[in-house]
């Protein structure tokens, strides 16, 4: 549900305050170090419990704090009606974080991606294009949790099996493996099924939205290269893993699995990330979200909360004209400016700004 207020205390360099957010569109408009990041920093805590910055919470604290909180009134149609209005509570103190919904406490955060699914268009997702392998992993589980709920079980007891696995390599423990490389491997399977499915139905949404925005004239696909061949049984893959046994002891690590799957962008058989500027990049992983968002919507019939941290101005005035046009419907969105960028031209009669200064927040 659209969030139709926010509370904020101690909270990075924010003052504490509380801040009307009942509009479809809310712009927050300043200078870097203004604090605007840090208010769509707190939004996403209130819908996941966890920054999208990467960090711990003890560094979400003011300086001189010893804690934070936040609230956010959720409403359905951004209407004040008590009915379908919802309150969301995140706190951090004494080194234990707290997160309530309608004042009860909230034990897995898997129940908040269900209540309030939000997507954050950040600079960090540049990495999903040119990082580590790790981090486009990251993206795609991300995606593929947002859409079931069974995807996060399925993800979790996979790496909790991956653990005890490598213990008991490490340990030599033969036995427990034989009984571990079952369930591993079934788990693995559903994950990589899964997996395939969302490369199939993201590709050719990222192909056509990315030529939209670029207008590079080529096509840019999503490779997906999985650990385990999709033709192989488990009983094959049984084998292999016995067959790499003796090396995997040594090494005390698995060496085949999700957790190695690859995902790639190419251009015919090259690796787009290979050659693409930087500018191509960062546009890569903000067709991802778009893509990320629009899917969602398909498969639920629900719309996502939007952020978008300043990633405008890392495109030219004709490609961010384009990327607007593609950004699909939303239960609402947050934009974070700079005062020289042209706002005003995307502002319509439901959009609520406000001018970020010192970590306040006017209109």
């Amino acid at each position: 549900m659209p969030f139709s207020s926010i509370r904020y205390a101690a909270f990075r360099n924010l003052v504490d305050a509380e801040l009307d957010l009942a509009a479809e569109r809310v712009f927050f408009v300043g200078e870097n170090g203004q604090g605007k990041t840090n208010l769509l920093e707190a939004l996403y805590y209130l819908a996941y419990g966890v920054s999208f910055r990467g960090q711990v919470d003890a560094e979400a604290v003011k300086r001189g704090a010893a804690e934070f909180s936040l609230s956010g009134r959720c409403s359905e149609a951004l209407s004040d009606s008590p009915i379908l209005s919802e309150e969301v509570f995140v706190s951090w103190a004494e080194r234990v974080k707290t997160i309530k919904v309608q004042g009860k406490p909230v034990r897995d955060r898997k129940i908040l991606v269900e209540k309030n699914p939000t997507i954050v268009f950040c600079h960090e997702d540049y990495s999903f294009a040119a990082g580590e392998p790790e981090r486009r992993r990251f993206f795609f589980d991300q995606a593929a949790g947002l859409i079931s709920l069974s995807y996060i079980d399925t993800l979790r007891e996979y790496k909790r099996i991956l653990r005890q696995r490598n213990a008991a390599l490490r340990e030599g423990r033969f036995d427990l493996l034989d009984l571990l490389d079952q369930q591993y491997v079934g788990r693995g399977i559903e994950l990589m099924a899964a997996r395939r499915r969302l490369q199939r139905e993201f590709d050719d949404r990222f192909v056509l939205r990315f030529e939209a925005v670029s207008l590079l004239g080529r096509e840019v696909r999503l490779r997906y290269r999985p650990s385990w061949s999709g033709e192989e049984g488990i009983a094959e893959i049984l084998a292999k893993l016995a067959a790499k046994r003796s090396e995997e002891t040594a090494l005390g690590t698995s060496l085949s699995g999700p957790h190695r799957d690859r995902w790639s962008f190419a251009v015919g058989a090259e690796n787009f990330a290979a050659t693409a500027s930087t500018g191509q990049l960062r546009l890569v992983s903000l067709t991802l979200r778009l893509v990320q968002a629009e899917y969602f919507t398909e498969m639920t019939g629900r719309l996502p909360l939007l952020l978008f941290d300043d990633v405008l101005l890392e495109l030219d005035r004709s490609k961010r004209r384009r990327f607007l046009e593609l950004i699909p419907p939303a239960g609402q969105a947050f934009f974070t400016f700079l005062p020289g960028e042209p706002w005003e031209e995307y502002r319509t009669d439901s959009t609520l700004v406000y001018e970020a200064s010192d970590g306040r927040f006017a209109n």
